[in-house]
């Protein structure tokens, strides 16, 4: 049994959930660039940001790669050129390409820098593999649509040395490898340039051409049917198989998520993995924990995607297009917010219980109950005994999304911990 620990890979869309992939247990992290990034709608990385990023997480052993894989037109490329020769004084660990005129541009400004081939790519033989090793590409980025055991079928055919990613976690697109038309179609936003406006979760009829206004019968209910929307891809309970395939990184989708989201995917992946590695009994005894804690986040239900064949009919949701919430993401105090600590406004030195400063993401209130997720795995139950705001003001509830507010708590809460409130 191939028992090599493969790389744990989580999304940053932004500085600060670079910061808490890092802290909650990321071996790397990926992140897009304000331009060449299939994630245009994320809040991305300028210049000084990205800076900043790939310095944090190389001071903590955490590798970065850069997301540069939108399918190129001749108006792209002088840009390109310009953002490779950025990204050469940046040192990254590695560029994610998708377009073939991309990739020659990255190796001829970027010679240095290790080049990933982006699922967009549709990389799902090991012939289409050694094309690109030959090329010079460090790593392949496996296309959606494998299974395990052509994974297994690929790492026999490629050398030692060419690296196999996957994603193994979130938001499945229904279009092969992510190359959907729907959203350039209907709104003109290009999915392949980073725009895509997720169409295919909105509201759908089937109607025959030549009986307008006749809608067919397709599992519709009183909010529409959902004939495109996926489920989200689950893979924490099957990490000893993803394991034995001879994947060298785990991939997790989701650059625009919250922080409760990366901090839940970091930390619950990463104990998944860490067990299954020293001891599969205890892998085995841990699967309902990993499962609470994945579900603690919003989500749409969950599938194993095509790892172990063609999926079904149950792989796509007809009757609805709600998300399941666990728990609901209420804030988290980072370095900068750490800071306002040292500076209280008047009248609140001097309150009894532990004091935090947070962005507010969602309402809460005073006297309610909530829960500390911590990074080593503990989550601590604490009331909330008072809530202020900037100027020291008491307030009954935190209805205002990104107010920045005093929370005083029961239980101490530490730099990068989350709240959250149990649904």
């Amino acid at each position: 049994m191939n028992r090599k620990r493969p790389e744990l890979l989580l999304p940053a869309g932004s500085l600060e959930l670079l910061k808490i992939a890092v802290l909650y247990g990321a071996d790397a992290v990926y992140l897009g660039g304000e331009a060449f990034s299939l994630r245009a709608k994320a809040k991305n990385f300028s210049e000084e940001e990205m800076s900043e990023g790939i310095a944090f997480a190389h001071a903590h052993g955490v590798k970065v790669y850069v997301t540069a894989n939108i399918l190129a037109h001749n108006r792209d490329l002088e840009g390109a050129r310009r953002y490779f020769a950025f990204l050469r004084e940046m040192c990254p660990d590695g560029i994610l390409i998708a377009d073939p005129g991309m990739f020659m541009l990255a190796k001829e400004i970027c010679p240095g820098i290790p080049i990933h081939i982006s699922t967009q790519a549709n990389n799902v033989n090991y012939e289409t593999f050694l094309f690109w090793h030959r090329l010079g590409a460090v790593r392949i980025v496996c296309g959606r649509e494998l299974t395990l055991e052509e994974i297994r079928q690929i790492r026999e055919h490629i050398p030692d040395e060419l690296e196999i990613e996957a994603f193994i976690h979130g938001a499945m697109c229904i279009s092969y490898s992510g190359r959907c038309l729907l959203s350039n179609y209907l709104t003109g936003c290009d999915a392949n340039q980073g725009m895509c406006t997720h169409p295919c979760r909105w509201k759908y009829a089937l109607m025959e051409e030549t009986r307008p206004g006749e809608y067919m019968p397709v599992f519709e209910n009183e909010r529409g049917t959902f004939i495109f929307n996926s489920k989200d891809l689950c893979m924490v309970e099957h990490i000893p198989d993803l394991v034995c395939s001879g994947l060298d990184s785990l991939k997790i989708e989701g650059r625009m998520k919250t922080a409760l989201y990366t901090a839940s995917m970091a930390r619950t992946y990463r104990k998944a993995l860490d067990d299954f590695m020293s001891d599969e009994g205890l892998y085995r005894k841990n699967l309902p924990w990993y499962m609470q804690q994945i579900s603690a986040c919003t989500y749409r239900e969950y599938t194993t995607g095509f790892y172990y064949g063609k999926p079904g009919a149950n792989a796509q949701i007809y009757d609805e297009s709600t998300y399941h919430t666990g728990y609901v993401y209420l804030g988290h105090m980072t370095d900068l917010l750490e800071k306002r600590l040292s500076v209280l406004p008047d009248g609140l030195s001097g309150l009894s219980g532990h004091l935090v400063c947070i962005e507010q993401k969602n309402k809460f209130s005073a006297g309610e109950e909530i829960e500390i997720m911590r990074k080593d795995g503990e989550d601590v139950r604490t009331r909330v005994l008072g809530i202020y705001d900037e100027n020291g003001n008491a307030m009954p509830s935190a209805p205002h999304p990104k107010q920045v507010l005093y929370v005083q708590l029961e239980h101490p809460c530490e730099m990068w911990d989350i709240l959250r409130r149990k649904v």
